[in-house]
């Protein structure tokens, strides 16, 4: 089901995004200019709605002793996907797969590993399932970033604290 944001929904997404861990409801609540109950009962709308699936933390796979980060874009039968994805999801070592809206290099998949073997036994996984890989990059950095219409500006909380 899908509905629309107001701006009180936006500014409560943009803080999640940015810190859920370590930001409180009540910081939440006086930067979009209402209680902290509100922003609780919103939260809990929002998971409710589902628009709010999860909380996942953000990993240092290489502090995690994971140093290589590979992505696989591959190409699978457009009637096949999603089994492959699902097929691909339990591989050890698989951290995220992406169905592009493609014909080619339709299926993204992220994998991290400790070794050349780690790497080599996913590719060779990935050629059993019957796709195609069409290039493997390894992974240097990721950079993730609040969706930036979820911004809540300052001015916006002072006018609605105002009223």
């Amino acid at each position: 089901m899908s509905r629309g944001l107001d701006n009180v929904d936006q500014g409560i997404l943009y803080h999640l995004q940015r810190d859920a861990r370590n930001t409180t409801t009540e910081e939440i609540a006086e930067t979009v200019g209402v209680s902290a109950s509100t922003v609780r009962n919103r939260i809990s709308q929002l998971e409710e709605d589902g628009i709010i699936k999860g909380y996942h933390p953000e990993i240092d796979y290489e502090a995690a002793n994971l140093p290589l980060r590979v992505l696989f874009v591959c190409t699978a039968p457009a009637t096949e996907q999603a089994e492959f994805v699902q097929q691909m999801l339990a591989v050890q070592g698989v951290i995220d797969v992406c169905e592009m809206l493609v014909g080619k290099r339709n299926i993204y998949v992220e994998v991290v590993g400790t070794s050349s073997q780690d790497i080599t036994r996913i590719t060779d996984t990935l050629h059993d399932s019957g796709v195609t890989i069409e290039s493997s990059e390894i992974i240097r950095e990721r950079h993730i970033q609040p969706f930036n219409h979820f911004h809540f500006s300052e001015e916006t909380a002072k006018e609605r604290r105002e009223s």
